[in-house]
């Protein structure tokens, strides 16, 4: 009977991405789908011309206005939240690298084998190892150093310290468009990412109910 009860409960949905952060990542993925699309047309203007040279550069500037907010709001409510504990490090270096390697290699080789992740789902450990060092790394300082390369070029005049400070226009520049690549790839590798559930939109479909459907 006790067993019969917990096999029960490790198959009930869990409650693991509340409302506010429903509410952000959807327009969080929007606004970097447009960011995307409407900078490969600035960056390569005389080759695309999806809206007018104009539209796409305005577009651009509103939409990234409302991602830096966007970003602020995931901020506060982490900060304020006790599910801050999804994006803390593991300090314990030998713990970090086993379980990091064993989550690299469920992905190379153990999910094509039909094998169940070494990382169980939990409200406040909701990413694997190597999740969690990746959104550490995109969350804390890539998206902190894109929001600022692009306020420079929104308004050279106004930011021509800091932009002079950093090695000039063009280093910024380049800086704000290697970052803009490895944006591309992250959202390109999280879709696929997202496809690997029980089917393929059982991750996204997660995304608007905000519970993990058991395996």
């Amino acid at each position: 009977m006790q067993t019969t009860s917990v096999n029960a409960a490790m198959h009930e949905a869990i409650y693991l991405h509340p409302l506010p952060v429903r509410i952000w990542h959807w327009v969080n993925a929007i606004g970097f789908v447009l960011l995307i699309l409407t900078g490969i047309q600035l960056r390569y203007a005389d080759v695309i011309g999806v809206w007018r040279y104009e539209t796409a550069v305005n577009l651009h500037n509103w939409v990234g206005f409302a991602v830096i907010a966007n970003y602020f709001i995931w901020l506060g409510y982490y900060l304020g939240s006790d599910r801050i504990t999804n994006y803390h490090p593991v300090l314990n270096a030998k713990t970090f690298v086993k379980n990091f390697f064993r989550q690299a290699r469920y992905y190379s080789y153990g999910i094509f084998k039909g094998e169940t992740s070494p990382h169980h789902v939990q409200p406040y450990e909701k990413f694997n190892p190597m999740q969690r060092l990746t959104y550490q790394q995109v969350m804390l300082i890539m998206v902190p150093i894109q929001f600022l390369t692009g306020l420079m070029l929104w308004d050279v005049q106004r930011f021509a310290g800091a932009i002079s400070a950093l090695g000039g226009i063009r280093v910024v520049a380049t800086i704000h468009v290697l970052l803009f690549i490895a944006f591309v790839a992250f959202v390109l590798i999280h879709a696929y990412m997202g496809a690997l559930g029980k089917t393929p939109s059982t991750h996204f479909r997660e995304m608007i109910t905000g519970y993990e459907e058991p395996e």
